[in-house]
């Protein structure tokens, strides 16, 4: 990569699409600085990414000297943007640091780890002189058994039942549609919990939590099970949903435990276990009879609303869905686009298709399209970009053109900030910093040697895109957005402005 946000970022993606450890390797100082965007964006998300960075010599940490690429407080910043931070301060500690850094990867609650290791020390570090590593294997919290029990009577009871499977469920799989299936129980998702439940799924309500249509829903619902979600306000209009005063949740991060809304019961436990234990001990009643229809109308008339607001972009997320194999991974950088019906209304039916800007950062998208497409060879990656996103690592263009992943990026072109344009048009406002230089694309395109193609409605997007998902390599389709039509209506994101 060409630079250090973008190597963490494409490592990120390699481990959310391909399910392992990435991993990033940059420079010291700066670099580790530049780094640390990326890595918020990789906690946010609960990515598995080992970030490896340099330091000035051991010796030297912390004095003061000036030492060429000196951080005062380099690793107070890393632990900052990290799930942890460990130093190497020894040559023989090289390989037990490396391997703590490894297992905390591999156990629950997953995200990244930086690893602090000065110059001088990787100089000196020798394979086989190293301290000795003593094996262990980290327990599986599985919660107090009382709770689960209270939780197993209280589904029991439920007739009108909803499940919301956020982050912390992408692990759990087939048995989570199973519990959803034999408890009879709606499936709201946080936009990172997409994919737990495939989207298709009869009984799957989708990332609208949030939207109108699911109000009454929502009120008549009498029991919901959270798994693994922290209900975070920009889900849940700002904390302003009527969730039901019967309210599990399961979450291994103890202080989420009724942290944004009230619960009945609360158990620090692998929601995959707990699942299952549910599955084992089922013995509930039937829900309402018309709960399930109630389920499905629900969530066709927020697809409807949703549908009707994006005017032409239905048919050009149709043309995507009808294109894509099943199992292709959705990559969606901040873009408006990306963001509202990317996020909700393009179908993905795994979590490791699921691939988006959690942290909210612009830019992260193009980077991390790269990285799934070297995590997954054999499925094509599609890249929602803005051209506003798209101008922040324009370098990259030549690692995706060099190391030529099966990447088609769609590029949403509306020639600067829309979103923050359609704030101020909303709010009266002079524009300000929202109208920018966008570059020529197609020959942007032809200077990194991708293939271009430029495209105005619908239809021509849907021909574009059959052609370069047939061809192996990278392409893009830019989208003239000021031409589609008929034009989708401002989103105007809901904003706090204080008294």
């Amino acid at each position: 990569m060409r630079h250090e946000a973008a190597a963490i970022n494409a490592a990120d993606a390699y481990a959310r699409a391909g399910g392992g450890i990435g991993v990033a390797i940059t420079s010291t100082g700066t670099g580790a600085g530049n780094a640390a965007g990326s890595m918020l964006e990789a906690l946010t998300a609960q990515s598995r990414v080992l970030h490896i960075t340099g330091n000035i010599n051991v010796d030297l940490i912390g004095e003061g000297k000036g030492a060429y690429h000196e951080v005062p407080r380099q690793l107070a910043m890393l632990k900052a943007v990290s799930a942890a931070a460990l130093r190497i301060e020894t040559p023989g500690q090289a390989r037990a640091v490396l391997t703590d850094a490894v297992r905390r990867l591999a156990t629950a609650p997953f995200g990244p780890v930086s690893v602090d290791w000065p110059i001088d020390l990787q100089y000196l570090a020798k394979p086989d002189a190293q301290n000795k590593i003593h094996d262990r294997t980290p327990p599986v919290r599985t919660g107090v058994r009382r709770d689960l029990q209270r939780a197993a009577a209280l589904m029991a009871e439920a007739r009108r039942p909803l499940i919301w499977a956020g982050g912390g469920a992408r692990r759990i799989g087939a048995p989570l549609a199973t519990l959803a299936e034999r408890w009879g129980a709606g499936v709201l998702t946080s936009t990172n919990g997409r994919g737990s439940v495939p989207e298709d799924h009869p009984l799957l309500l989708g990332n609208f939590a949030a939207d109108e249509s699911l109000d009454a829903l929502l009120r008549d619902a009498d029991c919901l099970l959270t798994l693994g979600s922290h209900l975070r306000g920009n889900e849940t209009r700002n904390f302003e949903l009527p969730l039901p005063t019967h309210h599990l949740q399961v979450d291994l991060d103890a202080d989420a435990l009724g942290r944004n809304f009230p619960i009945a019961v609360g158990l620090q436990a692998d929601a995959g276990h707990v699942v299952g234990a549910l599955l084992d001990e089922w013995a509930g009643q039937a829900t309402d009879p018309a709960w399930a229809g109630r389920v499905s109308d629900a969530a066709a008339a927020a697809r409807r609303d949703h549908r009707r607001a994006i005017g032409a972009y239905a048919d050009i997320c149709d043309a995507m869905r009808h294109r894509l194999p099943r199992r292709a991974v959705i990559v969606r950088d901040v873009t408006i686009a990306g963001s509202s019906w990317g996020n909700r209304l393009l179908e993905v039916y795994d979590p490791t298709d699921n691939l988006y800007a959690a942290g909210g950062g612009i830019g992260q998208g193009l980077a991390m399209a790269i990285g799934a497409g070297i995590a997954r060879p054999n499925d094509p990656v599609l890249a929602m970009i803005g051209d506003g996103g798209l101008a922040v690592h324009l370098g990259e263009l030549a690692v995706l053109a060099s190391e030529a992943p099966h990447v088609v990026v769609v590029l949403f072109n509306d020639g600067g900030y829309g979103v923050l344009r359609n704030l101020q048009t909303a709010r009266g406002a002079q524009r300000r910093g929202v109208d920018l230089l966008t570059p020529d694309v197609a020959r942007l395109a032809e200077a990194f040697g991708l293939r271009h193609t430029r495209v105005d409605d619908p239809e021509r997007f849907n021909k574009a895109l059959k052609k370069a998902l047939k061809r192996e390599g990278p392409s893009i389709i830019e989208i003239d957005v000021p031409a589609l039509r008929p034009q989708p209506e401002d989103l105007v994101p809901p904003t706090q402005v204080p008294g």
